[in-house]
């Protein structure tokens, strides 16, 4: 059986070790497989959003979060399209078997419908990878695409490794063939998040593209690097090191929806309450609470009637 070329590094080693334990830490705190709704679609737009920047998408988090919500939205025709496709492809990824290259088709039909005409097959012809003045990597010939996506899905099926390891891998292998001739990265972005998965459901809403896009030329520079060293070990490195950074921001984020659900309690029970006593009550800085309270109204949940001084705050249940 074909077996991709890396090394176990000891940076690996550490970094599975630090996502696992976060990981359970964030499973514990969930009491539950999935975060809540509201942290779920704001981090699937996050996702979608960073994942379709990468790829030079100019659409901002509010444009897409509009998108998402069947809203107009101003904008370039192809840039929207991507959206469009994107929540459409991200929306199989529950109903998706990782091992499946049919579904892998089907989700690539659904990520570039209407914007390629070879949307849910893999190439016919070469391609190549280019910067600003040359190609940075030739892709394998059409002719063996089919034979390199067999063998990867073979390896990455079969395969002991730890599956934080082996998707990276995989993503890693899938970028060197670039099957599709378009889509690629978003596709091997989307594929390692969905054999994450199928380690931990949790997965399943992590927008690690969010810290990818954060480092995006490091990302490049890792698959140039691995392309030239003939193996993956520096690309396995930045994506655990990105997976560890985006569940360390999920933890964050977990700890704010537990102010924000905080706030609201007391807000219902204390009409009245003001600023500061609800810092004292949350356990946030005067800015920290602005911010939650900003959120909330800018989502409908919170209204403030009247003056700053005088006024009182409104709990919208529905």
């Amino acid at each position: 059986m074909y077996s991709p070329p890396f090394e176990i590094t000891n940076k690996i080693l550490n970094l599975v070790a630090q996502i696992t334990e976060r990981v359970g830490a964030l499973t514990a705190t969930l009491q539950q497989p999935f975060p809540t709704p509201m942290l779920r679609k704001e981090n699937r737009i996050k996702t979608i959003q960073s994942s379709l920047a990468i790829e030079n998408n100019t659409l901002t988090i509010e444009q897409v979060t509009a998108i998402v919500e069947g809203k107009h939205v101003l904008g370039v025709p192809n840039e929207i399209q991507e959206v469009k496709n994107a929540i459409d492809a991200y929306n199989l990824l529950l109903q998706l078997d990782p091992y499946n290259q049919k579904d892998l088709l089907k989700a690539h039909k659904a990520m570039m419908a209407n914007l390629i005409d070879q949307a849910g097959y893999f190439r016919g012809g070469g391609v190549g990878v280019f910067d600003a003045t040359h190609c940075v990597h030739l892709a394998p010939p059409a002719s063996r695409v089919n034979e390199l996506m067999n063998d990867l899905f073979e390896w990455v099926k079969h395969t002991n490794v730890h599956p934080l390891v082996s998707s990276s891998v995989f993503h890693y292998e899938f970028e060197f063939i670039h099957p599709f001739a378009d889509g690629n990265g978003r596709m091997g972005r989307m594929w390692q998040t969905l054999l994450l998965a199928q380690w931990n459901p949790l997965f399943y809403w992590v927008p690690v593209e969010t810290i990818v896009k954060e480092h995006q030329q490091e990302y490049y520079d890792a698959i140039n690097r691995c392309d030239n060293k003939g193996d993956s070990t520096l690309f396995v490195e930045f994506m655990l090191q990105c997976l560890s950074e985006s569940l360390q921001d999920l933890g964050t984020e977990k700890g704010t929806e537990k102010s924000t659900e905080k706030l609201i309690r007391i807000i219902r029970e204390n009409p009245d309450i003001t600023i500061a006593e609800m810092c004292k009550l949350v356990g946030l800085s005067d800015k920290g609470v602005r911010k939650n309270l900003d959120k909330l109204k800018q989502q409908g949940i919170l209204q403030r009637i009247g003056p700053a001084k005088g006024g009182h705050w409104k709990v919208n249940e529905a």
